[in-house]
């Protein structure tokens, strides 16, 4: 019930020419804070491999939290896409945890859609999730930055500042 007041809140907002920072304050205030260090995240990669958000260290990575079932998120996959080619991979990661229940659901929607980057798997799905917890994760997408020190640059429910914080990168 919760989330489909959020969702009508959203689209509403939209409806009525509520702008996408409002959205992003509304939606994301409970995102870790920027400058606090990212906690350690470990979730297997689509092939079954344990994958750390450590092991990317020196590196930015932009963290991607998304189900296939969400509209929100399956309307961002283009411009995620898109970034993906931008960015200089010797600098950013792309890190994404899906949050559907079945494995081969984030399979398939990945093979359709060809995602790129590293897609984590996490089967407790968003609401029983630790990882969820850890990252304050209360909506769907959810987005971090997160610079080469393992701090949090960027916290947003908006693709859009993501794209942004990547193209400003030095």
């Amino acid at each position: 019930m919760k989330k489909l007041i959020a969702v009508i809140s959203m689209v509403l907002g939209l409806a009525f020419g509520l702008k996408a920072q409002d959205l992003d304050a509304q939606y994301a205030s409970d995102l870790l804070k920027v400058g606090k260090k990212a906690p350690e995240l470990a979730l297997k990669d689509l092939d079954g491999n344990m994958v750390k958000l450590s092991s990317f260290r020196g590196k930015y990575v932009a963290l991607v939290f998304w189900a296939s079932w969400c509209p929100d998120c399956r309307a961002e996959v283009p411009m995620l896409k898109e970034m993906y080619s931008k960015a200089d991979p010797d600098k950013v990661v792309f890190v994404s945890v899906s949050f559907d229940r079945t494995l081969d659901a984030v399979k398939e929607f990945v093979k359709e859609q060809e995602l790129p980057g590293v897609q984590l798997f996490d089967p407790s799905g968003k609401k029983d999730s630790p990882v969820s917890a850890a990252f304050h994760v209360k909506w769907i997408p959810s987005l971090y930055l997160i610079g080469p020190n393992g701090k949090i640059v960027l916290s947003t429910v908006m693709a859009q500042k993501l794209d942004a914080a990547l193209q400003n990168l030095k």
